[in-house]
């Protein structure tokens, strides 16, 4: 199949296929008499578990980590679990720092009266914290 028929089939774009082969993830695909990319199963079995992988936020480093596992019939499980508790890990830290700033703002909001009056505690805490971080 070609570039835009994998795009498709995988659930990614053109450039992203062309991307991820730049940067080794995926083999440069074999190429056509006419110079364009042809790609077989295997490339869009792998293009499909590059994508999931992305869907569930691994980094670039950790999908290529998670690749050479994949296709090492000799790994131990026991890799594959390690590297995906370090990424739970990562994740639980984004969790909690985006709960953080939700309460923040939760409370800043519903500290302001959002009326016509120009006084507003949002702006006075967002002031007060730059010049706090000055000292």
């Amino acid at each position: 199949m070609n570039i835009s028929e994998a795009a498709k089939a995988s659930g990614l774009t053109p450039r992203m296929i062309r991307h991820y082969e730049s940067i080794g993830l995926l083999p440069y695909a074999e190429r056509s008499a006419a110079g364009y990319r042809r790609y077989n199963n295997r490339d869009l079995h792998t293009l499909r578990f590059i994508h999931r992988a992305r869907t569930l936020g691994f980094s670039i480093e950790q999908i290529s980590q998670l690749l050479a596992l994949w296709q090492n019939r000799e790994r131990s499980s026991a890799e594959v679990k390690s590297l995906v508790k370090d990424h739970l890990l990562e994740l639980e830290e984004k969790i909690a720092g985006l709960q953080a700033m939700h309460d923040s703002l939760a409370h800043l909001a519903d500290c302001c009266r959002g009326d016509a009056r120009p006084e507003c505690p949002i702006l006075d805490n967002l002031a007060e914290d730059a010049c706090d971080t000055k000292h």
